[in-house]
């Protein structure tokens, strides 16, 4: 009973001292991406400029969010990518280009509208047409991956073409 009191008493006492090592990254809560672990102030640098100068910008992962979109959408009942997001895949292009430790997966989503077996399909189907697009752009195969949600997590709930709209996307998710 005594050794049982001990080996309690010291797990305790472990799991206390480990829980005080750890100090989350400043500025942020949450999950943090490995990078986020180098330093307090921790940024990822995204290699050459836009412009194709060797000036370095740097970025964290949260204001590469902010700066870049990161959310497509479609026509209806369509999995071809519209002209206007081409600035925006060349950009994200860019940035993993420029950084081969960055990945992105790229959740498909669908409306209500159709069969679920349907709606899985047609969310691969626009995930597939952005990662081409990113591979026609440079990006290694390794750093995309797909996912298909089809009609089964909405950002917008409702039976109308504005829901419907907000609904038939890719987000890419930046990791």
């Amino acid at each position: 009973m005594k050794r049982l009191k001990w080996l309690l008493v010291g797990s305790l006492l472990f799991t206390m001292s480990a829980c005080t090592l750890y100090s989350p990254p400043k500025g942020g809560s949450g999950a943090s991406s490995t990078m986020d672990s180098a330093s307090n102030d921790d940024a990822s640098t995204y290699g050459m400029g836009m412009d194709g100068s060797d000036s370095y910008e740097t970025m964290s992962d949260d204001s590469m969010s902010d700066d870049l979109g990161t959310i497509i959408y479609f026509d209806f009942d369509r999995s071809e990518l519209r002209a206007e997001y081409d600035d925006l895949i060349a950009a994200h292009a860019a940035n993993m280009n420029a950084n081969t430790l960055m990945t992105v997966r790229l959740e498909g989503h669908a409306d209500e509208r159709g069969s679920r077996e349907y709606n899985v399909g047609l969310g691969e189907r626009r995930a597939q047409t952005v990662r081409r697009m990113l591979l026609l752009n440079g990006v290694a195969p390794n750093q995309i991956s797909t996912v298909s949600y089809g009609e089964e997590q909405p950002v917008e709930f409702g039976s109308n073409e504005s829901s419907y709209t907000k609904n038939r996307r890719v987000e890419l998710v930046i990791n």
